[in-house]
């Protein structure tokens, strides 16, 4: 039996404005998460 795609939350990174998706990682943080990945972070503009 196939596991069903749960549809999670998304977001646009303010660096490279692709969308990106909640992670387990940021699940106290989602609210404050602005960039996609640590290197977006460090390129912030």
């Amino acid at each position: 039996m196939a596991h069903k795609k749960i549809q999670l939350p998304s977001k646009i990174c303010i660096t490279c404005k692709r969308p990106f998706s909640w992670r387990k990682k940021w699940k106290r943080d989602w609210d404050h998460v602005k960039y996609c990945s640590k290197k977006c972070k460090q390129l912030k503009q």
